[in-house]
């Protein structure tokens, strides 16, 4: 069993930048791979990041962002530069019980809002 809380999200000016925490409990982050996934109205869900060891980048976010971990703390980063408004949306964090990045995940947080305007 794994809890995850994301933070961080909020209102930012194109260029600018955030960094988004997901928060994690209940279990060693060392048993999981984790992705971060965002999603806008009428739009497909995109995998923006994951972590698995290595680190893993969508095209679209590639250069801009960079994900992290602090073992710690529990917790992993989305560090996101040079925001665009197509960035917007609801970004959530999530694992799987894996020690490779890939499709299916057994736990999901419940997101935080990203919003890219002027």
């Amino acid at each position: 069993q794994l809890q995850l809380v994301e933070s961080g999200g909020g209102l930012v000016q194109p260029g600018g930048s955030l960094r988004l925490s997901c928060t994690t409990s209940g279990s060693s982050l060392d048993y999981y791979a984790v992705t971060w996934i965002r999603q806008a109205p009428g739009k497909e869900r995109e995998v923006v990041s994951c972590s698995d060891g290595n680190t893993h980048y969508a095209d679209s976010v590639k250069g801009r962002f960079t994900i992290s971990r602090d073992d710690a703390k529990n917790t992993v980063y989305l560090q996101m530069n040079n925001l665009k408004p197509e960035d917007t949306g609801v970004y959530r964090c999530a694992a799987k019980w894996a020690t490779m990045c890939g499709t299916g995940y057994d736990y999901w947080g419940q997101g935080t809002q990203v919003t890219v305007s002027s």
